[in-house]
C-alpha cells in the first residue's frame, strides 16, 4: 500500500533555524583586527558619503600651507595603541574638487608633490615621534587600510610613516581598479649624499635602474622619460651680510680691527641713506631678501647626454620664473620696543608723559636735591654733555637758512595741533626722541638748555634758527611754536630799534663836525648822557622803562607840532599813503589822505583767551571793547592827523567807518583819483552827519581823537612792544609745567614723525596712500584730548597713546617695506607694487583699528606673501638682486651642483622624473577616468614609474611611486 508522505514540522522549524544561523553575522567570533579594519571602513564610508563640501561644513581644518586644502581626522584604538587618521582633500574656491596638479607652485602638500595624488589618507600612531619604528607593524597596518578601503570601493591612497622622523620617510598603497596596483615609497639620506647623486645624469640613472635590468649599459640604451626641474634661489639675506662684515672683524688683528671697524663704521653704507628716517636712526630692512623659483616645464629626455646639457644651462633659460620676498619673522607682531623706530621712541615719551605730572617745573627733573624725581635718578639715563652740546649745535648752529615750512606737510598735518616738521620746536622734539633714551629727566636736561640757548638769542639780539621772522602767528599750530614764532619777530623788530638808534646816532655826529667845538663838545656830553641813561633805563624793569620813555617823547613831538601847527593852512603832511578817491575835508578843501598805519599787535593763541575772558568778565559794556582797542584806534587817529592836518573827526571816521557817517546827499558814480573837476568842487563841502552811536556824549572814539597827537606811524610807539613782549615768552619758557609741555612734545613728535614718513618715495602704491591718511586721522582722535588745558581722565589718555603708538609702529612697518621695494625695483615697478598689493592684503594689521586685541596679533611671527611671475623683460632686473657671493661667502660652500645664477647655487633642486605605458582601450580594468587621472593628463597612458627627488648638495629626498598589475 502507497503511502503518502506527510511534512514534518519539526523538520521544517529546523531546516528555518539552519538558514538564520546561516546569515547571522556574529561579530563576537570576529578578531581584535577585524574589527579594526571594520571601524577604518566605517569612518572612511562616512567621509565617502559627506563628500568634500559638506566636510569643510561640518568643521574640516584648512592647512596653513594652502588655503584649498582641508583635512578631517578621527581616533582609532586596537588592542595595544591608539591611531590617528587624517583624510586630506583639496577643493577650489567655488567648492568643487581640483581636477589637476600640473602647477606645483600651488601650494601642495608633502606626500601630494612627492607622489602626484590628489586626496589621501595618513595613518600613524598616537605617540611623540608620530611614526611606525617596526617594519612588520606598518606592513600590517597599512594592509588593514588597504581592505578597508578596498571594501568601500575607495580609490583614495594611504600612507604610513615609517623609521625615524627626521628621514621623513613613508610607505603607501592605492588600489586603482580590479587590477593595478599603486605602491609608495619615500626615503632621506641626510648626509653624504654619494657625489654622482648631485648630478642630473646620476640621478636620471637612478630613476632608470628602477624599470629596465641592472646589467644594461646606461651610456648605449636611450630610455625616454619625461622630466621636470624645478631649482630655487636664495639672495644672502642682510643679517647673513652683517654676520660676514662681523667675522672680518674677529679674524683680523686687534689692532688693525678696531682701525678698520671705526673707518668701516664711517663709509658703511646702508639700505636706508637716502630715506628720510635715516637722519634720525638706521632701519632695519624688513625684506630680508628673495627666494627665486625657476622651473623647467616637463620634457622628454632620452639619455645621460642631455641631462648632462641641461646641467649647464642657465637659469635664464627656464620657462617659468617666480619671485617670493623674504620678510622678516617679525614683521607681524608688536616689537615692544625691541625694534628701534619712531614708535619705540614716541613710546618711550608717552611714559615720560606719563611721570611729568609730579613735579612743578621741568628744573624739579634736573635738581638732585629735589625729592620728587628720587624714584627715577636709578632708572633713568642722562646722555653725557658731548651729547647735550652736539643736540644743541645741530638746533642753533647749523646756519640760520630759513628752511621750507611745508616740507613732509600732509593735507591733514594741519588738523593736529603740533608745529611744521622744519620748525624748531619740532626739531627739538625729534631729538628729544633720540636724547638718552627719552625718559623724562633726559628730557628736562635738554629743555632748560634749550631755553637757555633761547634766552642767548634775545639777549645777544641773535636771530632764532628755524622759525620766520615775520608773517602772522598760525593759532594752528601748538602754544610752544606760536611763542617761539613771537619771539623771533621780537627779536627781528629789536635788532630794527637798535639799527635807527644807531644811524641816528651817526647822523648827530656827521652834523656835528661843521659846529663849534665847544657846541660839539657839549652835544657829544648830552649824547653820552642820554645814552647812558637810556642803557639805565634799558636795564630797569621794561613796562616801567617804556612807558616814561614813551610818555616824555609823546610830550616832546606833541610840542613839536603844536608850535608847527600854529597856523592849519602852513601844516606839514606827514605819513600819507595817497588821496582817498575824491573824497574831500569837511573844513579845508583839500584832498582826504590814506596813511600809513601800524600792523595790528600779533597775539598768541592765550593771549587771545586773555582778551575774551576780559570780555565776559566785564559783560556787555560798551566801554569795553574801546579799552581794549584804545591802542590800535590811538595809533590810527594819529597816523591820520599827521596825514590830514586839517582834518576834523567826521573825517576820519568818514575814511575809517563809513558806516558811521550818514550821507545826505543823492549817490553818484565814483570819480576817478586823477586831478579835482570842477563838479567835484561845487560839491564841497559834503553833506551829511555822524551816527546816532558816535554822537553820544562821552563817546569814547570822540575822546581818543581829542587825545590822539598827529604822529605817523613811523614816530609812534610800536603796538608790538618786543621787549616786553621777548621777556613774557621767555617767562613762560621757563616756567612752563612738565606735562603741559609734555603733552605739547607728544603732538607735536607725532606729527613730525608722519610728515618724516609721508616724505618717503614709494612709488605709486596707493595703498600707502590711503594708510598714511588713515593714520593722520587716527593721530588727529586721539590727540584731541591733550589739545585741552586739562586731561580729563590720565590714565585712560596714556592707554590710548599706547596703543597709537603700537598703529603707528604698524605703519611705519608698511612705510619701510613699500621703500624698500621701490628702491629694489625701480626698473620694473610692476613688480615692486605686485609683491606689495600681496604683502599688505597678508598683513592688514587689525591693529590698524584703535581698539585691537594685542592677544590676537602674538601668533602673527611669519608673514607669508604670494609670489609673482617675472616676465623675460624684468629677468635681467630680478637676477641683479642676487649679487655674486662674496670671497667669505663662497668659501663656506663647495659647488657640487650645476645651474648657477650669479655665482649662487640652488638651495633646493627638485626633480621629477616620470615615465609611462599604454592601456587597451575596452579592458575591464578601472574606470578610464580613475586610470587617466593617475597619471598626468596624457590621455590613456597609465603612468608606471614616478619619482620625486629633492634636495641640496648636503641631503637627497626620492620618493618612488611604482604602479602593477596584481
Amino acid at each position: 500500500m502507497a503511502s503518502t508522505s506527510r511534512p514534518n514540522p519539526l523538520e521544517e522549524d529546523d531546516d528555518e533555524t539552519e538558514e538564520e544561523v546561516q546569515h547571522f553575522a556574529d561579530f563576537t567570533l570576529a578578531s581584535s583586527w577585524e574589527r579594526f579594519i571594520s571601524d577604518i571602513e566605517a569612518i572612511c564610508r562616512q567621509w565617502l558619503a559627506d563628500g568634500p563640501k559638506n566636510l569643510v561644513e561640518k568643521g574640516a581644518v584648512a592647512m596653513e600651507d594652502s588655503k584649498n586644502l582641508f583635512k578631517v581626522r578621527n581616533d582609532l584604538r586596537s588592542v595595544t595603541k591608539s591611531y590617528c587618521m587624517e583624510f586630506y582633500f583639496r577643493i577650489e574656491d567655488n567648492g568643487n574638487q581640483q581636477a589637476g596638479f600640473g602647477d606645483w607652485n600651488s601650494g601642495l602638500h608633502d606626500l601630494q608633490l612627492c607622489f602626484g595624488v590628489k586626496d589621501f589618507l595618513l595613518i600613524a600612531p598616537q605617540s611623540a615621534s608620530g611614526v611606525l619604528l617596526d617594519a612588520p607593524e606598518s606592513s600590517k597596518l597599512l594592509s588593514a587600510v588597504a581592505i578597508a578601503l578596498s571594501n568601500c570601493a575607495s580609490l583614495w591612497p594611504a600612507f604610513v610613516p615609517v623609521h625615524d622622523p627626521s628621514r621623513k620617510a613613508y610607505i603607501g598603497i592605492q588600489n586603482m581598479g580590479t587590477v593595478f596596483t599603486r605602491r609608495f615609497e619615500a626615503d632621506l639620506i641626510g648626509s653624504q649624499v654619494p657625489m654622482k647623486l648631485m648630478h642630473l645624469e646620476g640621478l636620471y640613472e637612478l630613476f632608470v635602474s628602477k624599470f629596465v635590468y641592472s646589467g644594461v649599459d646606461f651610456s648605449i640604451h636611450n630610455f625616454k622619460v619625461h622630466f621636470m626641474m624645478r631649482l630655487k634661489y636664495q639672495t644672502f639675506t642682510s643679517d647673513e651680510e652683517d654676520e660676514e662684515s662681523d667675522m672680518d672683524e674677529y679674524m683680523g688683528d686687534k689692532a688693525d680691527t678696531e682701525e678698520h671697524s671705526g673707518s668701516e663704521s664711517r663709509n658703511k653704507v646702508n639700505w636706508d641713506d637716502d630715506c628720510p628716517w635715516n637722519e634720525w636712526y638706521s632701519a632695519e630692512d624688513l625684506l630680508k631678501g628673495f627666494e627665486l623659483v625657476a622651473t623647467w616645464a616637463d620634457r622628454t629626455v632620452e639619455n645621460t647626454l642631455e641631462m648632462a646639457e641641461l646641467e649647464n644651462d642657465s637659469p635664464h633659460e627656464a620657462e617659468k620664473w617666480i619671485l617670493r620676498p623674504i620678510l622678516s619673522p617679525y614683521l607681524g607682531e608688536p616689537s615692544h620696543g625691541k625694534r628701534i623706530g619712531f614708535a619705540s621712541q614716541l613710546l618711550c615719551l608717552v611714559e615720560a608723559l606719563d611721570a611729568s605730572f609730579i613735579a612743578q617745573f621741568m628744573e624739579d627733573f634736573v635738581s638732585v636735591e629735589n625729592q620728587s624725581s628720587e624714584s627715577l635718578k636709578t632708572s633713568v639715563v642722562i646722555p653725557p654733555p658731548t651729547a647735550l652740546d652736539r643736540v644743541i649745535k645741530d638746533l642753533f648752529h647749523q646756519g640760520f637758512k630759513l628752511p621750507d615750512f611745508t616740507k613732509g606737510e600732509h593735507r591733514l598735518s594741519r588738523a593736529l595741533k603740533a608745529a611744521p616738521l622744519e620748525s624748531l620746536f619740532t626739531q627739538f622734539c625729534l631729538h628729544s626722541l633720540w636724547f638718552g633714551n627719552c625718559n623724562i629727566r633726559a628730557i628736562a636736561f635738554l629743555w632748560v638748555e634749550f631755553v637757555r640757548e633761547v634766552r642767548w638769542c634775545w639777549e645777544e639780539s641773535q636771530p632764532l634758527p628755524k622759525m620766520p621772522i615775520d608773517g602772522s602767528i598760525d593759532l594752528s599750530t601748538c602754544l610752544i611754536n606760536q611763542k617761539l614764532h613771537l619771539l623771533a619777530i621780537c627779536i627781528e623788530k629789536k635788532c630794527e630799534m637798535n639799527e635807527e638808534f644807531l644811524d641816528c646816532i651817526g647822523s648827530e655826529e656827521d652834523s656835528s663836525e661843521a659846529s663849534d667845538p665847544v657846541e660839539e663838545h657839549h652835544k657829544v656830553d648830552e649824547t653820552r648822557n642820554a645814552s647812558s641813561e637810556e642803557d639805565l633805563l634799558r636795564k630797569r624793569d621794561s613796562s616801567i622803562t617804556e612807558d616814561s620813555s614813551d610818555r616824555l617823547r609823546y610830550e616832546m613831538d606833541t610840542e613839536s607840532i603844536n608850535s608847527v601847527n600854529q597856523g592849519p593852512t602852513h601844516a606839514i603832511r606827514r605819513g600819507s599813503a595817497g588821496p582817498v578817491g575824491t573824497m574831500m575835508l569837511l573844513k579845508s578843501h583839500e584832498r582826504l589822505h590814506a596813511p600809513f598805519t601800524q600792523d595790528p599787535p600779533l597775539m598768541t593763541e592765550d593771549m587771545h583767551e586773555e582778551r575774551l575772558q576780559a570780555v565776559e568778565a566785564f559783560g556787555d559794556s560798551l566801554n569795553v571793547p574801546g579799552q581794549l582797542e584804545k591802542d590800535i584806534l590811538l595809533s590810527d587817529m594819529s597816523a591820520f592827523k599827521a596825514a590830514n592836518p586839517d582834518a576834523v573827526f567826521e573825517d576820519f571816521i568818514r575814511w575809517h567807518s563809513p558806516g558811521d557817517w550818514e550821507s545826505s546827499e543823492p549817490e553818484t558814480a565814483e570819480e576817478s583819483a586823477g586831478s579835482i573837476t570842477e563838479d567835484s568842487e561845487d560839491k564841497w563841502p559834503p553833506h551829511g552827519r555822524l551816527s546816532q552811536r558816535m554822537s553820544d556824549q562821552g563817546n569814547l572814539w570822540r575822546k581818543s581823537w581829542n587825545d590822539a597827537p598827529a604822529l605817523p606811524a613811523d614816530d609812534q610807539k610800536p603796538l608790538l612792544d618786543p621787549n616786553r613782549e621777548g621777556e613774557k615768552i621767555l617767562h613762560y619758557l621757563e616756567t612752563v609745567r612738565p606735562h603741559q609741555l609734555l603733552e605739547q612734545m607728544v603732538c607735536t613728535a607725532f606729527r613730525g614723525s608722519a610728515d618724516t614718513l609721508n616724505l618717503t618715495n614709494f612709488g605709486d602704491m596707493k595703498q600707502m596712500t590711503s594708510k598714511l591718511e588713515q593714520l593722520y586721522l587716527i593721530i588727529r582722535s586721539t590727540l584731541g584730548v591733550l589739545q585741552r588745558n586739562n586731561v580729563p581722565d590720565r590714565e585712560e589718555t596714556v592707554k590710548d597713546l599706547r596703543r597709537l603708538c603700537v598703529v603707528f609702529e604698524h605703519v611705519e612697518k608698511l612705510v619701510t617695506v613699500a621703500a624698500s621695494l621701490h628702491r629694489k625695483f625701480l626698473e620694473v615697478p610692476r613688480l615692486a607694487q605686485g609683491i606689495f598689493s600681496d604683502f599688505y592684503g597678508t598683513y592688514d594689521p587689525v591693529i590698524m583699528g584703535i581698539n585691537s586685541n594685542d592677544e590676537e596679533n602674538k601668533n602673527r611671527t611669519e608673514m607669508e606673501v604670494g609670489s609673482q611671475e617675472v616676465s623675460m623683460r624684468e629677468r635681467q632686473v630680478v637676477s641683479h638682486l642676487f649679487s655674486p657671493p662674496s670671497a667669505n661667502q663662497s668659501w663656506r660652500k663647495v659647488l657640487s651642483m650645476g645651474n648657477l645664477l650669479n655665482g649662487h647655487e640652488p638651495v633646493l633642486r627638485e626633480i621629477i622624473f616620470s615615465t609611462g605605458d599604454d592601456v587597451n582601450n575596452g579592458i575591464h580594468y578601472a574606470a578610464a577616468a580613475d586610470v587617466a587621472a593617475s597619471g598626468d593628463g596624457r590621455g590613456e597612458e597609465i603612468e608606471t614609474h614616478r619619482m620625486y627627488v629633492s634636495g641640496t648638495s648636503n641631503d637627497l629626498r626620492v620618493a618612488l611611486s611604482v604602479t602593477s598589475c596584481d
